[in-house]
Order: structure tokens, then sequence, then C-alpha cells
């Protein structure tokens, strides 16, 4: 969504607002005219806020995006280094790892062959 036709349509919306209260009020020519005056200035000061407060978020935004375009990458490059500092350390683990798997398989295979020619000796025996 785009902030200018926003802030337009809502500038829109309170004068006619502000025009529609003045106008439906009963009240002498003297005083209609001085609270068209003195809603006119509040109005010109609200928004002369208005701007002020868009002007410091479009500040800030362009402020954020600055940092953020200088913080992702040095983050980002941090992590990467994390990372590899980390699969490094685990490196001589995952390897010691391994080996304990492989000698477990073969274990394995040596008690399955055991308990198979166990069966074949007990079979023989009947």
């Amino acid at each position: 969504m785009r902030a200018k036709p926003f802030f337009l349509g809502l500038s829109a919306g309170v004068i006619a607002g502000v025009a529609a209260a003045l106008f439906t009020t009963p009240q002498t020519g003297n005083q209609l005219r001085k609270n068209v005056k003195s809603t006119a200035n509040n109005l010109k000061i609200t928004m002369g806020e208005l701007k002020t407060q868009i002007n410091d978020l479009k500040n800030s935004a362009i402020i954020l995006s600055n940092e953020a375009k200088i913080t992702i990458p040095k983050i980002l490059s941090e992590l990467k280094a994390s990372i590899s500092k980390y699969k490094e350390e685990i490196k001589p683990d995952s390897q010691k790892l391994k080996e304990e798997i492989e000698m477990l398989q073969k274990s394995i295979s040596e008690i399955e062959n055991n308990l198979s020619q166990l069966k074949k000796g007990d079979s023989k025996k009947m």
C-alpha cells in the first residue's frame, strides 16, 4: 500500500468530517466563522505534526534498511564461519563413530554366522 494515497484519503476524510460537524451544528454566522477558522488552524497544526511524524518514520526506515544491509551480511558471514568451525571440530568424532559402527556391523555379522553354525550343528544332532 502506498503512503501518499492513504494520507490524502485520510486528510480528505478528516476535512469532510470537520465540515459536516461544523455545518450541521446550529450556531450563528460569527460563531461558525470562528469555529471554521479555529478548526482550520488545528487541522493545519495536526497535518504539520503528521507530516513530521511521517518524515521521522521514513528516516527511521532508511536507517534501519542501511543498518540491515551492513549487519545481515556480517551475521551471515559469522554464521558460516561458526558452521565451518563446528564441522571441523566434529570431524574426528564423526570418523571415530563411523569406525565404531563398522566394527559393530562386523561383530553382528560374526554373531549371525556363529548362530547359523550353531543351528546347523543342532539340526545335524537331531
